[in-house]
């Protein structure tokens, strides 16, 4: 067996928070989906979540070999409760042809970006194709890219937003006018931003994990997009709302559904989340039908390393034509066994 080392065949570019800032492309990072999630789904290829944990540290790791692109690799999320809560993300991408190591990514805002273009590309297959009334609940980060995703597939007749804080409702509308063109307005509260609304974001966690809303605000063949819910301790939709929905879609179905606090109470009240529970792949590919005019559609997204994988390899990609980046002067070395 050699062990003999081989000089990569490129060299490691390293990007920034600050490049990923500049280089964010929702369409591209759509489209970088849409290839991904055209293809079965695999769990060879996009295992579950990895956790390390002492109980002061913690590791989370995200592995994908995508059937798309050519690269494959790992988010890790690494955080410490040495002083406070403190979070870093890093994006390993490695050649598939050569398992070089092609790219370092600082994984902070890409999280936020695949996100949003996932769910753009899941909603953009649940709603009707005429203008909807949009119902957001949250006014941070998450509910803002989102409602810039959600606005490049969906056409907007009108937006009202709500969370606990005025101030924060209001700055949120006021951006929400500006960037996509449409009225939106600040509500007083959650129940009057979705009672009528055809589409429905919820991007905010309840301090105490209870939902967000309530099953009988939502209209009979509105959309529901979930993306706060992403533990089995957290909290968006009720059981009852669960219940009410013709279809779940689901990023990745198993993680969703035993990992999801929304559909582990589902299960617990009776309700068969695993009957309603599809997965974006299917419904791409064609193999899985959604009346996108009846019936509650909801989509449920906990994030996978197959997001992160291939939005960072878009990013890379823009990097290169662009000259953003920094190529490290040091790489690590590929040996052949």
């Amino acid at each position: 067996m050699s062990h003999d080392p081989e000089a990569p065949t490129r060299p490691t570019l390293f990007l920034t928070d600050a490049d990923v800032e500049q280089l964010a492309d929702l369409p591209r990072a759509i489209a970088a989906l849409r290839s991904a999630y055209s293809a079965p789904a695999d769990e060879r290829r996009n295992p579950g979540r990895i956790f390390a944990d002492s109980g002061r540290e913690w590791m989370r790791v995200m592995p994908s070999v995508p059937a798309s692109g050519r690269l494959f690799g790992a988010k890790s999320i690494n955080g410490s409760f040495a002083d406070g809560l403190r979070v870093s993300y890093l994006i390993s991408l490695f050649d598939k042809e050569t398992a070089d190591l092609v790219a370092l990514v600082d994984g902070n805002r890409v999280t936020g970006l695949r996100t949003a273009a996932t769910t753009a590309l899941a909603t953009e297959q649940l709603v009707p194709p005429r203008p909807l009334r949009v119902g957001v609940i949250g006014s941070g980060f998450e509910a803002q890219s989102h409602a810039a995703a959600l606005a490049l597939v969906a056409e907007f007749a009108s937006v009202a937003v709500f969370s606990p804080t005025a101030a924060n409702r209001e700055r949120l509308a006021r951006l929400l006018s500006g960037s996509i063109g449409v009225a939106a307005s600040a509500v007083a509260s959650a129940e009057e931003a979705v009672r009528g609304a055809d589409l429905v974001l919820c991007a905010a966690r309840s301090r105490d994990e209870s939902p967000t809303i309530a099953a009988d605000w939502v209209a009979d063949d509105a959309t529901v997009v979930s993306i706060g819910s992403t533990t089995p301790a957290q909290r968006e939709l009720p059981a009852e709302l669960i219940a009410r929905a013709a279809v779940i879609v689901a990023d990745g179905v198993d993680e969703v559904v035993r990992g999801s606090g929304d559909l582990i109470a589902a299960r617990a009240a009776g309700i068969d989340v695993d009957a309603l529970t599809v997965s974006l792949n299917e419904v791409l590919l064609g193999e899985r039908s959604v009346d996108r005019g009846r019936g509650i559609r909801v989509y449920k997204s906990t994030g996978s390393g197959l997001q992160d994988i291939v939005v960072a390899e878009a990013l890379v990609d823009l990097a290169r034509e662009r000259g953003v980046g920094t190529f490290l002067p040091v790489g690590i070395v590929t040996t052949r066994k």
